[in-house]
């Protein structure tokens, strides 16, 4: 699964190895501090996660007492309009008693003439027609006009027959009020959702920093044994020229080319020169890709290569993982779809991580990654030689913060989260016990024609 590939011998290289070990070793040494600033990201994120999710749970306490707390007004009419009963919330909201406000009409309890013309023409076929979300204006108990919307029902008796009509009313202001607290806890629920998915990238990314420096490794050190020997052939070149501008006699300057081997150095130019970019291009692909996978990109949809996405993702959980891990990879070229490349980089590394923890202490820990094509889609089948899922837990394999890793091993959102961007992807992600043992997940996808 590897294409690592030792260190270049650059031609012509007579050899300064103090100087590419200095330089690895202070290659290294940033690793190291960028993967310590790493670790002390993620324990930011812990804390911030659990500090969202006491919001979270702060806001729908909040959403529940308010739905609780709001009562709305009730008048019960007859078929002429005549008040017949109200319950308490009206009472209080117009400071009147119920043996007062019954046999009154119920236009008596609107502000002025015209709400009043309007109500008799909105409710004037009492026990005929509905009417939904009529905002009128009452008296209130302190004399203010309230803006209250209005519901009206018909009744009837047990035989169908016209009884009046039930009115029901809340003041507007409660609604809004109500509204903006629905509308509030709906965008912190999405700030929370993106927040848990950026912590979950950063978990994996976090374990993944060795292997993608492994990976980085070989291009570098490639791109620098490079460079080492193109700055002596410079230092030649040099030398060379300023004898052919100082007027040096063409003997002399046939010797000095023969000593500096210039006519080698030309012949070294160009591959040193390709190898180079070679490196540098390599090295662009491998950043390229993990900021296409520690982006948020939720709402990206663009044609990418599934088969790409996977091994590059197996790559990289394979370098940080255990020399024994083995992943054999069996998927037909191309896999075309359309959507996150990132997010689905996520989702195969998080499989694969898993698989690589689940089979830890195997004698011979491997996992298999074949694909099987229908009817337009491809399933991906994730198949380890682990000790397979028990019953409770694969009830609740896919649910929020449910792990089986010891504590701080693991939030308990990697697969959660994958589920989620799968079905956003118009798949599905199922996980079950194999028939040859071990555990077996299955990506659905729908293929791009």
């Amino acid at each position: 699964m590897s294409d690592q590939r030792p260190p270049a011998k650059t031609p012509g290289q007579t050899g300064h190895p103090g100087e590419l070990i200095a330089v690895d070793e202070d290659m290294w040494m940033d690793v190291i501090h960028k993967m310590d600033e790493v670790y002390s990201d993620l324990l930011q994120y812990e804390v911030a996660l659990e500090e969202k999710n006491a919001k979270l749970e702060e806001s729908q306490q909040f959403i529940l007492s308010v739905l609780t707390s709001m009562s709305d007004i009730m008048v019960v009419c007859d078929r002429n309009g005549l008040i017949e009963d109200v319950n308490l919330s009206l009472v209080d909201f117009c400071g009147r008693d119920a043996a007062e406000l019954r046999g009154r009409a119920i236009y008596e309890l609107f502000a002025d003439e015209l709400p009043h013309d309007l109500a008799r023409e909105l409710l004037g076929s009492f026990g005929q027609q509905a009417v939904h979300d009529r905002e009128l204006p009452l008296r209130a108990r302190d004399g203010s006009v309230v803006p209250v919307s209005l519901n009206c029902t018909p009744r009837f008796s047990a035989v169908g027959k016209s009884l009046g009509m039930v009115i029901t009313g809340r003041p507007v202001g409660e609604l809004r009020k109500a509204y903006h607290a629905l509308r509030q806890a709906h965008e912190d629920l999405k700030r929370t959702q993106q927040q848990l998915l950026h912590s979950e990238k950063m978990a994996s990314l976090g374990r993944l920093v060795a292997g993608v420096a492994h990976e980085l490794n070989n291009p570098i050190s490639f791109v620098l044994g490079n460079v080492h020997a193109l700055k002596r052939y410079a230092e030649r070149l040099q030398r060379y020229l300023a004898a052919v501008h100082g007027g040096e006699s063409p003997d002399a300057l046939a010797d000095l080319r023969a000593e500096l081997r210039i006519d080698r150095i030309l012949g070294d130019l160009p591959p040193l020169i390709e190898g180079t970019i070679e490196g540098a291009e390599r090295t662009r692909d491998i950043v390229d890709g993990l900021k296409r996978f520690s982006a948020i990109d939720r709402d990206e949809n663009r044609p990418f290569d599934l088969r790409d996405v996977v091994e590059r993702a197996v790559r990289w959980v394979c370098k940080a993982a255990r020399d024994s891990f083995h992943v054999d990879v069996d998927l037909p070229d191309p896999l075309p779809l359309t959507g996150s490349s990132g997010q689905m980089q996520q989702i195969v590394m998080n499989l694969v991580q898993n698989a690589c923890d689940a089979t830890a202490g195997r004698p011979d820990p491997r996992l298999e990654i074949r694909a099987e094509l229908d009817n337009g889609g491809v399933r991906i089948l994730f198949h380890d030689n682990g000790p397979g899922l028990a019953p409770d837990i694969l009830e609740r394999i896919f649910d929020p913060f449910f792990t089986t890793k010891p504590v701080g091993m693991g939030t308990g959102l990697g697969l959660a989260i994958s589920y989620g961007i799968v079905e956003r992807h118009g798949g599905r992600l199922t996980a079950a016990n194999h028939a040859e043992g071990g555990a077996v997940f299955v990506v659905e996808m729908p293929l791009t024609t």
